[in-house]
């Protein structure tokens, strides 16, 4: 599915480089500024006209010009702390991204392709897209959600309806998940009955709004007509966490909905 991807690691550092040889040309004219103003210190006659409505001593200039040469190296060092800090944010975040490119040797095109069955991310590919959200939520400060969907009942339409059937209830209910999504919205299928979709810069309140999209699913197998209800969760990305840790978590709750469908069918018969 369409996404919009990052782009490639060394245009962050790139533009890291270029603030910090903004910095040093900021330090290399206030140098100059501050020795100018030292120099000037020690021409008197430049601070002896009884005229000037402001009264400036050489001493006073000189211990002005040191000040502001104080605070700016101040400033100067905790910019070169940030940069450094960045850059190795943005190393761990390539690294981390060429690894989910490349799973056990894949080539990176792998990590694009559809599954034949849903026209959904296969898990490959929605791992590799994961970890691009997760590298880009990390830099951005933007919020990502996870949304875990199980369709219940579903184990009993292959029994009832045949395995045709339950087939088309995947397919229909695929269409409607790709239609319900955004652009940079991506889905992939864990199970026979249960979905995740990752999505980018939405807050656990939005994807609420994204998820209600999806309603019921109401089709028409063998003459008749059959409703199929979903039940819906949503987890949000922490800090610090990776890829393995949001498909864990989504897949725990997928787990209790499924635990509680099989509960309800066994209470049915």
């Amino acid at each position: 599915m369409p996404t919009s991807l990052d782009r490639p690691a060394g245009i962050p550092t790139s533009k890291s480089d270029r603030r910090e040889w903004w910095l040093w040309f900021s330090a290399m004219v206030t140098t100059l500024l501050a020795g100018a103003v030292l120099i000037l210190s020690a021409f008197h006659s430049l601070f002896t006209h009884a005229t000037h409505i402001y009264s400036v001593s050489p001493a006073q200039a000189r211990l002005a010009a040191f000040e502001l040469l104080l605070l700016f190296d101040a400033w100067m060092v905790y910019r070169q702390w940030w940069f450094r800090r960045e850059e190795r944010e943005l190393r761990a975040m390539q690294s981390s991204g060429d690894a989910l490119m490349n799973p056990a040797g894949a080539a990176p095109q792998d990590s694009f392709r559809l599954d034949s069955a849903t026209g959904l991310c296969t898990r490959a590919s929605f791992e590799y897209l994961l970890g691009k959200e997760v590298a880009r939520t990390r830099r951005r400060k933007t919020p990502l959600s996870i949304g875990a969907i199980q369709l219940d009942d579903f184990a009993q339409f292959p029994r009832r309806y045949g395995a045709a059937a339950a087939d088309a209830v995947i397919k229909e209910f695929s269409n409607r998940l790709r239609k319900a999504s955004r652009g940079a919205d991506f889905a992939m299928r864990v199970e026979s009955d249960s979905f995740l979709i990752a999505l980018p810069e939405c807050s656990l309140n939005d994807a609420k709004h994204v998820l209600d999209r999806l309603g019921e699913l109401d089709m028409e197998i063998s003459g008749k007509d059959v409703s199929l209800t979903i039940s819906v969760g949503w987890i949000d990305y922490k800090p610090g966490e990776v890829p393995s840790d949001l498909i864990r978590r989504a897949n725990e709750v997928l787990h209790l909905y499924g635990k509680a469908s099989l509960d309800g069918a066994s209470q049915s018969r």
